[in-house]
């Protein structure tokens, strides 16, 4: 396996059209010659079929898409904000690590590698095209129902809630044994799902299966933690680790949460193993009120990396999770609210989405392509527009 550092540069747009030119040139020179008179024959018939069955489709499709043959979904102009910089626990700074040489090609290699392996993840990554999670083709979009809640989003290709988060096959790294780095990768998973999936979390009640895996010794975030559950407010605020909704605002239509997402490990200064999870989690929702047909969508990324420590070198608890980063971005919610729950809007809601304060850029939260780190300056703790959800 390839213990990464969990940062995945993406290809920029001139490097992608280079290495299609390439791949194209290389497919032209070692395609088969001029082929024989018969083949020809056969080819030729079957494009005729081919034709034929094509218009028989068209026929059939323009009658079930009515007239102007085109099905075009509603658009969700909703809010965004991000989440505070990095937060630094145990006094330690943040690690930067920059790649430099030679990147380009090793990376088109590496993708045309994995993406057999894994096209959703790696896919998620090519700039352009529906690669960058641009969604499925416009015939095939539609609005959000009840029934069908994911419908014209690219969540309808994600994974089904935890089933989205996969474990990378544990080894023994730096200072750490294979058996440690699977209980990390392990605990690591059951807080992303305690914190982004369970039921109790979602529907703004205490988190407790989430603030039972984190080490009692990381005393001053389980201060923040704590104090922004009892009194939310812009400094202390839960949504920077928990998913959370207004039950008495809106509910999670059905019981799937639609999950995106990669988690790796690598050792880091001083041998301590570092494990890097960035998911996006995309939530469908539906107002309180008897009766709502409304469908909205938000969609909550989170970056958190946990570290293993020696307990020789440093005051922790066996068994718990230690949180050394954390940082979020949320797509449709309410911008300068920080009462503790996520506001999404719903459609045909005149203005959401531009209201005063919401001056950052607009944003795709569907972009895993995008960096969400302490060097996005530019959308740090700001509010904007997100172009769908």
């Amino acid at each position: 396996m390839t213990v990464g550092d969990g940062k995945s540069p993406s290809l920029s747009d001139e490097d992608w059209e280079h290495f299609a030119r390439d791949s194209e040139q290389s497919i032209r020179e070692s395609a088969p010659k001029e082929p024989s008179a018969r083949a020809r024959m056969v080819t030729e018939r079957l494009r005729q079929q081919d034709e034929e069955a094509a218009k028989a489709r068209r026929k059939g499709l323009g009658g079930l898409l009515g007239r102007g043959g085109r099905n075009v979904p509603p658009s969700h102009p909703e809010g965004w904000r991000t989440g505070p910089a990095w937060q630094e626990m145990n006094g330690k700074a943040a690690r930067k690590r920059r790649i430099l040489g030679g990147i380009g090609v090793v990376l088109v290699v590496a993708v045309g590698a994995a993406i057999v392996v894994n096209p959703g993840d790696i896919a998620s990554r090519i700039p352009g095209g529906w690669g960058k999670d641009k969604g499925a083709p416009e015939s095939s979009e539609g609005a959000a129902t009840l029934g069908r809640p994911f419908a014209g989003s690219p969540a309808e290709e994600y994974a089904d809630g935890a089933a989205g988060i996969v474990l990378p096959e544990a080894a023994a790294v730096g200072g750490a044994s294979k058996e440690q780095v699977a209980s990390a990768l392990k605990l690591t998973k059951d807080f992303l799902v305690a914190a982004n999936l369970d039921p109790a979390t979602l529907r703004g009640e205490r988190p407790a299966a989430a603030l039972e895996l984190l080490d009692p010794q990381q005393e001053e975030m389980i201060t923040k933690v704590n104090a922004g559950l009892r009194k939310p407010d812009r400094e202390n605020d839960p949504l920077a680790l928990f998913s959370r909704f207004d039950p008495n605002e809106v509910r999670v239509v059905g019981d799937v949460v639609k999950t995106r997402g990669r988690m790796t490990f690598a050792e880091g200064k001083d041998g301590v193993v570092t494990i890097h999870a960035d998911y996006t989690f995309v939530y469908p929702l539906t107002k309180k009120e008897n009766g709502s047909r409304q469908v909205a969508r938000t969609i909550v990324r989170r970056v958190v990396d946990t570290e293993i420590l020696d307990p020789a070198r440093f005051s922790v608890t066996p068994g718990k999770l230690v949180i050394a980063r954390h940082m979020m971005d949320i797509g449709n919610t309410t911008c300068d609210v920080h009462d503790g729950f996520i506001h999404p809007g719903f459609p045909r809601l005149a203005g959401h989405g531009e209201e005063e304060g919401e001056s950052g850029p607009s944003v795709d939260p569907y972009d895993r392509s995008r960096g969400l780190g302490a060097d996005d300056e530019d959308r740090q703790g700001r509010c904007g527009k997100v172009t769908r959800t």
